[in-house]
């Protein structure tokens, strides 16, 4: 079943104001008395939503299928806790739920408890919930609905900036005023207004490991790693293993289909160089999540990179699905597949390459990156980040555009052009038939098969 976007908005809208109510209700419970738990001022928990808004997108084809259901949400649901967790202490320095206490936990950002309770809940919203919502929803007339979301998700939006400005506001007290640029004056006086104070408040009560000494000291120590170029595993680490991964990744796969067919075929997922988004973006993830455990025993990592290898590899063939119509690869053929989109061999495959890049492979490339000026290194990464971005933005509209040559009837295609023709305008679509052609396109991605609807 595929949702609307206007449904998943809803979604969104719903599942995160229930989360809200469930963390209200358990911390009451625990602190005997009212404590808003949520990120933001509005009585929502995005995170509930957002996981909400997965579910709906990737798993609905497992319905048939209970064991995979609950063991695909409860994968997923955890990768997004996970991430979502990483990525707030990354930008506030702290960290917002810690689950160090609870059994089989992973870093306190997840624990199997809740997993597995994740799980459960998988199985009930796709096969029950969201559908119910779905007939409700569908009820609402469309255009207040669709004003009336769009009003609260502009509140929110405006909500979220208010919390992270409050935030900030409490890293930036031991600086003095006269520090603050005039470019920044507008917002000193945001923060210093009553509702900035509140959410500061608020904050202090909700999350006490927000802890101004602590961020203070964890500020200090993070300018002091500045000197050495991608120190640790940010932004600019996880950008050159991107690169890295993505090339080594095309090369791999070319010479795996020349070893195993006897063609040489081309493996890049864009139009401009060998580059594999696929196995680019799943070495920066598989890095960011198994770099810290790199002491842990191989069987730990492999057991870890064959599930979240699995699982990106799903996310990955649901998403490119939905977004281009285009199928990119099929294990159909395979023993132990799921849905012809992963199959277990390949699932080992993440395993065995996780425990060889995590053990063997990263510490060197890690030590040689480390290596490079500061300065030439920001600058090499910022501009090859801009290079991708663009190179993948051309290929998703060369991708586009193959897919509606070969889905329309050619009378139709062939008539909008000659419109434009006549019309004296080239036009984004003449310019991607004469640059990607069916057969350049088809000579890139030898194996993409076009999704009938």
């Amino acid at each position: 079943m595929v949702y609307s976007l206007y449904e998943l908005v809803w979604f969104y809208l719903i599942y995160s104001f229930v989360g809200w109510c469930l963390e209200v209700c358990s911390a009451a419970a625990k602190r005997k008395k009212f404590v808003n738990r949520g990120f933001v001022t509005a009585p929502l928990c995005p995170i509930y939503g957002t996981g909400a808004v997965a579910f709906a997108i990737f798993l609905p084809e497992l319905k048939d299928s209970l064991f995979f259901l609950f063991l695909g949400g409860a994968i997923l649901a955890s990768l997004v806790e996970f991430f979502t967790g990483v990525l707030l202490e990354k930008i506030f320095g702290r960290k917002w739920w810690d689950y160090s206490g609870q059994k089989f936990n992973f870093d306190g950002y997840i624990c199997l408890r809740y997993s597995v309770i994740w799980g459960i809940s998988a199985v009930l919203l796709v096969c029950f919930v969201n559908p119910f919502l779905q007939g409700i929803i569908r009820i609402i007339p469309h255009l207040p609905g669709v004003i009336l979301v769009s009003v609260l998700i502009g509140l929110l939006a405006l909500d979220a900036v208010g919390s992270s400005l409050a935030i900030w506001g409490l890293q930036k007290k031991l600086q003095r005023v006269s520090d603050i640029t005039e470019n920044l004056k507008s917002i000193s006086g945001i923060l210093e207004n009553s509702i900035t104070r509140y959410i500061q408040r608020r904050m202090e009560d909700s999350f006490p490991n927000l802890d101004e000494e602590e961020l203070a000291k964890e500020k200090a120590l993070k300018e002091e790693k500045q000197k050495v170029f991608a120190e640790g595993c940010g932004y600019y680490k996880l950008i050159c293993l991107f690169f890295i991964g993505a090339f080594l990744g095309d090369i791999i796969e070319t010479i795996f289909c020349l070893l195993t067919s006897g063609k040489l075929m081309s493996r890049s997922s864009v139009v401009y160089g060998p580059f594999s988004i696929v196995w680019g973006i799943g070495c920066m993830l598989l890095t960011a999540v198994l770099y810290r455990y790199k002491d842990k025993s191989d069987g730990y990592i492999f057991t870890a990179g064959t599930i979240l290898g699995g699982a990106y590899e799903y996310i990955c063939s649901v998403f490119t699905e939905l977004v281009f119509g285009t199928v990119f690869w099929d294990y159909s053929d395979f023993m132990f597949n799921l849905g012809g989109r992963i199959n277990l061999l390949y699932c080992f495959f993440w395993g065995i390459a996780s425990v060889i890049w995590i053990k063997k492979v990263y510490p060197h490339l890690s030590g040689l990156i480390e290596r490079l000026p500061v300065r030439f290194g920001k600058i090499m990464c910022n501009l090859l980040a801009v290079f991708m971005i663009f190179n993948m933005s051309v290929s998703s509209l060369a991708l586009a555009r193959y897919n509606v040559r070969n889905t329309q009837p050619s009378d139709i295609v062939q008539e909008g052009q000659q419109n434009r023709n006549n019309s004296g305008l080239s036009g984004l679509d003449d310019f991607l038939d004469r640059h990607f052609p069916d057969e350049r396109m088809e000579r890139i991605y030898p194996n993409a098969k076009i999704v009938e609807e």
